[in-house]
């Protein structure tokens, strides 16, 4: 019997009829698990922030309670609703996704004492390995290959320009508690390590309530590669293949694939047995990804542990054939694995994750309401999605809209299905990556000689994308939405918006954006965000590349930097929440 069919066969003569399931989470991975519950007949909770009361997973789930809040920080982050919640609703399970509180140790151990069962790991598991500087103790303990960096955090950035002066740059300084790129800060010259340690710090106290960073170093130009690891309560620790995550975008992925393609079997043995012998000796339970630096010239060093499941974990599922989510509330359950060893990867798998962001301004996000998502079909052709026709792209939250997940008998079948795959896909309203997509699958370095590596896209990247509308078309006609929650059951009403007095934009959206004139003095706001630190005094001399001020938007910060030289004027006050493409300041050249 194949390991799909053995894990479909538990699947089916378990009983799970009594148990509930609280997603701690929103988006495509809340449908996700809403899926995987109802395959395996468990009952589902959703919970959702003011902006999502229309979306899918609020209306896929069994039952749907709100938060009361609009902020990440007054819903999906907020503990106490939501095991208040949890206990309303007679919860007996929780499954926290991924981002938000899925690596919190303080949330599972929440979860835990309100009598209910946690689908992750072990909150002392989430201390150990999601502090960065106890994985890096525990990984040299079993042999892991690393690189060099500080046993402990550092105290301040004069520490960081020491490590530096000794081991050469550039160097990395990560926040202990972070992820997701979030409180990283890549060193490439002396002068910067300070100004970059201190934003380094900023950013890990904003996204985790903690600012405590390490430093090691850097390895220019290096792949991502990461292994897929799953682990019962029983003592079976299985890797179940290897990813290549190395195109991303300020240290966010975009593009995955399983297995990992061009290593060496030397490597994959290396990955399998370091990523076992890490989690076995962190007693690791529940589903985990171990991931690797992989240099230019083969040397392979540890970088994190993420205890929890990845965004890019269907394409192993793909290439497994074993349903992660399905296992991880087995394992909660107390089952034993349904899988006991690394299985041989069948065929390739590739994902592409569509953002709704601009590429032809530097990736910076989009928000707004999808006139249009037409997704594509086909063979080989999977769609993980949180949004449709419709659905709103809020910009209190991160800005993935749907995975396309591509599968082949080999990589060039993939790819080849993928290039049709994103031909098909039409998303209007709001920008969105797949102009990126197309055009990463037409260069050779992707396609055939595999040169990419996690800057690739910064350094290496040249195609010209056109820029996107984000504006709602005119010919959209908005409906007047309202909704009524009884005991968890979410009712909705909808009138079309036109019956009510003309002249009226019930929209939350514009139906259309008025392009304001840009000259060519104007320093234009990157992202859109809050200006939380002018760098520069007004009437002051600045140069070309000089930073002028920090933007921050989803706890993470981005510079503001000079276009030209000459004398600067500053337009909006600090603290200011600007658009993307806002003129902030104008530099009138000499």
């Amino acid at each position: 019997m194949s390991t799909e069919n053995q894990t479909i066969e538990n699947q089916m003569t378990a009983n799970h009829g009594a148990e509930k399931l609280l997603i701690a989470n929103r988006g495509e991975i809340a449908v996700r698990i809403i899926n995987a519950c109802r395959d395996i007949g468990i009952g589902s909770i959703a919970i959702y922030a003011d902006d999502d009361i229309s979306s899918m997973h609020v209306e896929m789930a069994d039952e749907a309670w709100g938060l009361a809040g609009a902020s990440a920080q007054d819903t999906y982050l907020n503990i106490d609703k939501i095991i208040e919640i949890a206990k309303k609703s007679k919860a007996t399970m929780v499954h926290p996704g991924y981002g938000f509180l899925s690596e919190r140790a303080e949330f599972a151990q929440a979860v835990l004492d309100a009598g209910l069962k946690w689908v992750g790991p072990s909150p002392s598991a989430i201390e150990k390995l999601g502090d960065k500087i106890e994985a890096r103790k525990i990984a040299a303990s079993v042999g892991a290959p690393l690189v060099q960096g500080t046993k402990d955090p550092l105290n301040n950035a004069e520490e960081a320009l020491d490590f530096a002066k000794q081991y050469g740059l550039p160097i990395a300084i990560k926040a202990a508690f972070g992820g997701g790129g979030r409180g990283l800060k890549v060193v490439w010259k002396l002068e910067e390590v300070k100004e970059l340690y201190e934003s380094a710090v900023r950013e890990a106290k904003a996204a985790f309530g903690r600012g405590e960073c390490f430093v090691e170093q850097y390895l220019d130009r290096p792949r991502h590669v990461e292994a897929q690891v799953i682990a019962d309560q029983h003592g079976n620790v299985v890797v179940l293949g290897t990813r290549d995550c190395s195109l991303q975008r300020r240290n966010q992925k975009l593009v995955e694939e399983s297995p990992a393609p061009f290593i060496s079997d030397e490597i994959y043995q290396e990955i399998l047995s370091s990523a076992k012998n890490i989690c076995q000796a962190a007693n690791y339970v529940g589903a985990g990804t171990v991931e690797y630096l992989l240099s230019q010239d083969g040397k392979l060093s540890f970088l994190e542990v993420n205890t929890r499941l990845q965004v890019e974990h269907p394409v192993t599922e793909e290439t497994a054939k074993v349903d992660l989510v399905v296992e991880q509330i087995r394992v909660a359950l107390g089952d034993e694995l349904s899988i006991k060893e690394t299985p041989k990867a069948e065929g390739h798998a590739l994902e592409f994750r569509i953002n709704a962001e601009d590429p032809s301004r530097g990736f910076i996000p989009a928000f707004g309401m999808i006139s249009l998502f037409e997704a594509p079909t086909g063979n080989g052709v999977r769609i993980d999605t949180g949004v449709r026709t419709g659905a709103l792209v809020s910009s209190h939250f991160d800005s993935l809209m749907a995975k396309l997940i591509v599968t082949g008998p080999t990589r060039a079948v993939a790819i080849a299905r993928a290039k049709r795959a994103l031909k098909q896909f039409k998303i209007e309203g709001v920008a969105s990556v797949l102009d990126f997509h197309r055009a990463v699958l037409n260069e050779a370095d992707f396609t055939e000689d595999f040169k990419v590596h996690t800057r690739w896209i910064e350094n290496d990247f040249k195609q010209d994308l056109k820029t996107a509308k984000r504006s709602i078309p005119n010919h959209q006609q908005p409906m007047l939405l309202s909704y009524i929650e009884i005991d968890g059951k979410l009712h909705r009403l909808g009138l079309p918006a036109g019956m009510f007095a003309q002249g009226v934009n019930t929209s939350s959206t514009p139906s259309e954006t008025t392009e304001p004139t840009v000259r060519p003095e104007h320093v234009l706001a990157p992202i859109n965000g809050v200006i939380s630190a002018w760098k520069v005094q007004n009437g002051e001399q600045v140069v070309e590349g000089q930073v002028l001020a920090i933007m921050e938007a989803m706890k993470m910060e981005v510079q503001v930097l000079a276009h030209q030289s000459g004398r600067i004027e500053l337009i909006a006050e600090q603290g200011a929440t600007c658009q993307a493409d806002q003129a902030v300041a104008e530099i009138k050249s000499a």
